[in-house]
């Protein structure tokens, strides 16, 4: 009987029994799997990144070196990061057509699977801003009146009131904001692109560049409501009462030309 109980004891016992439930469970697989997603998402990323060396050579080599590294005609794309390569090709200013004082948006040429390819190149070359995710730029739940506030003390200087653009100095100006996406505004933010001061997350949080976000959506929308009619730029009171003393003046002072005119023709007659 000892040794029959010694037997029933035998320490490889709960082992063995230990691999019966982990393998009925699905416990086995959940032990060995992360090691292989691991492997396959570095393999994936080792794929990415030699495929946009692949259509940097071709696109961007020119301009920014071939490592990257910059030239007299582009600056170093070293440490940008990928929310840069994702803003500046996705919006279309990069390839540039030819150099200036500022890049203009234009059509895009690369699909957003090629710039994701170009980002994990560009992002291999040194740490940088990385592209945020859905729930990062998503306006959904975000204040909308906080947002027209930080616009305002922020943005508003360069873009206007309402984010329809303006101009700056030495032929450079801040675009209008009218139809860009929530992922673009804030890679924009985040990157700080061209003439724009960059806003990371330690001088403007998350929740606030999505507040930033939502109100830009909501005074650009087709549903924004205009009491005043005619906005003339958005620029406010003064320019509308410019506008209607410049013009309105100017047509009473038409007018009383051409009745003055007409009586003394009558007068004559």
């Amino acid at each position: 009987m000892k040794k029959l109980s010694a037997r029933r004891r035998h320490p490889l016992a709960a082992v063995v029994v230990l691999l019966l439930a982990l393998a009925a469970t699905g416990g086995l697989y959940a032990a060995f799997a992360p090691a292989g997603t691991a492997k396959a998402d570095e393999t994936a990323q080792s794929l990415a990144i030699e495929e946009g060396k692949k259509l940097y050579s071709v696109g961007c080599a020119s301009c920014h070196g071939t490592g990257g590294q910059g030239t007299s005609d582009g600056p170093s794309l070293v440490g940008v990061g990928s929310a840069a390569v994702d803003f500046q090709v996705g919006t279309g200013r990069m390839p540039a057509q030819q150099p200036g004082a500022q890049v203009p948006k234009k059509k895009v040429i690369y699909s957003q699977a090629e710039i994701d390819q170009l980002a994990a190149y560009v992002a291999s070359l040194g740490a940088g801003a990385v592209t945020p995710t859905e729930s990062q730029y998503s306006p959904d739940g975000a204040d909308i009146a906080k947002g027209g506030e930080l616009f305002r003390t922020n943005c508003a200087q360069c873009h206007n009131f309402t984010g329809e653009g303006g101009a700056l100095t030495y032929g450079k100006y801040a675009p209008s904001l009218e139809g860009v996406s929530p992922k673009h505004l804030y890679e924009a933010m985040q990157t700080g692109p061209q003439n724009m001061p960059s806003f990371p997350d330690t001088t403007m949080p998350e929740k606030e560049k999505k507040d930033i976000i939502a109100y830009v959506q909501a005074v650009n929308s087709d549903k924004a409501d205009n009491p005043g009619g005619l906005k003339l730029g958005g620029l406010g009171p003064v320019s509308e009462g410019l506008f209607a003393w410049i013009f309105g003046l100017g047509a009473l002072i038409a007018v009383a030309i051409w009745v003055a005119a007409h009586t003394a023709k009558a007068k004559k007659s």
